[in-house]
């Protein structure tokens, strides 16, 4: 009898528990799916993407964009929205063409190279100096072979496709004469890309002159329009939705540069020297490419060494030699 009573209110208990479990599952789901929609329609409400107006016509280089051709003006829309809501590293393109593109334009202005080229070395490298896996370098991506053709010493010690300065003077040597080659800049653009002679071949087996009725790789296809977006978004930067202060771009490095025409043993020394760490050295002169420089030939280089007002600025401390020595003068 006992043992009857007990098992009763065993077994009642347990309905209790599940019937209340099942009852907290069903509520809690509820709510939770309460919630979930609340905050959909929160989000619908506040978070809005919007397709971007095209322009009625843009020029690259002086010459005009046929945007009445269907793919064209396709091929701009894609690389306008990939630029627009791709925002960190639009900015960051922003952010990096305030210190170079005055570099770079003075240069272009000088070889009489119009200055939308300088969104080329944007697309190219997006102003670093990076290697690609091809082996192209700084910011034009220049080949190892190619560089030396266009008057630019490339070694395991000096490289001069990581010099800003010398290495946009190589890139107008070669859009001039692909210029020349092709007559006009829109394909002098296009065989930066792939190649003059690989560019002449596609010309001669379709028959036809012009960058915009050739059927090119896909790299190649798209390398004008990201160029041309580039500098929309850039020159337009407000219109897509880009908001930065005069602050928040990166200043211009300024620094006076001294003549090195013989061997160094290293280059550590030779930065405090000149009251720079090594680093500060590598940073604005990036293209000395080793510790130490043979130089058996005497040739001259210009080395950079920032203005006293930035010194603080790239470095806490100079080499622990130089500190020492330093203080044992005192």
């Amino acid at each position: 009898m006992k043992s009857n009573i007990r098992r009763g209110f065993l077994i009642t208990s347990i309905t209790l528990v599940i019937s209340a479990f099942s009852i907290y599952l069903f509520t809690y789901s509820t709510y939770e799916e309460k919630e979930d929609l609340s905050y959909q329609k929160v989000f619908e409400a506040n978070y809005k993407i919007f397709a971007l107006n095209l322009p009625n016509s843009i020029e690259f280089a002086g010459e005009k964009v046929p945007l009445q051709l269907i793919d064209v003006k396709e091929k701009l829309d894609r690389e306008l929205h990939v630029n627009t809501y791709w925002q960190s590293n639009t900015l960051l393109f922003i952010k990096r063409s305030n210190r170079w593109f005055p570099v770079i334009e003075k240069i272009l202005l000088e070889e009489n190279v119009p200055n939308d080229f300088k969104y080329l070395a944007l697309i190219e490298s997006g102003l670093t100096q990076i290697v690609s896996s091809a082996g192209a370098a700084g910011f034009w991506q220049i080949m190892k072979k190619t560089g030396p053709e266009y008057g630019l010493e490339v070694n395991s010690e000096v490289d001069e496709r990581y010099h800003i300065e010398k290495s946009t003077h190589a890139a107008c040597l070669y859009l001039k004469e692909a210029k020349e080659k092709f007559g006009s800049w829109t394909l002098a653009a296009a065989s930066y890309n792939m190649g003059q002679s690989g560019l002449q071949k596609q010309l001669d087996k379709q028959q036809v002159n012009s960058y915009y009725d050739l059927l090119l790789n896909s790299e190649t296809s798209r390398y004008l329009s990201r160029i041309i977006a580039a500098k929309h978004i850039l020159s337009n930067a407000d219109q897509f939705g880009f908001n930065f202060r005069s602050k928040d771009l990166y200043p211009i490095i300024s620094y006076k540069t001294i003549t090195l025409d013989s061997s160094v043993n290293s280059f550590v020394d030779y930065a405090a020297l000149n009251g720079i760490n090594y680093k500060v050295l590598k940073y604005l002169n990036p293209w000395l490419r080793d510790k130490d420089l043979n130089n058996s030939s005497k040739k001259t280089y210009s080395i950079k060494i920032p203005d006293e007002k930035f010194i603080d600025q790239l470095q806490t401390q100079l080499p622990i030699t130089a500190i020492d020595t330093s203080q044992n003068k005192n």
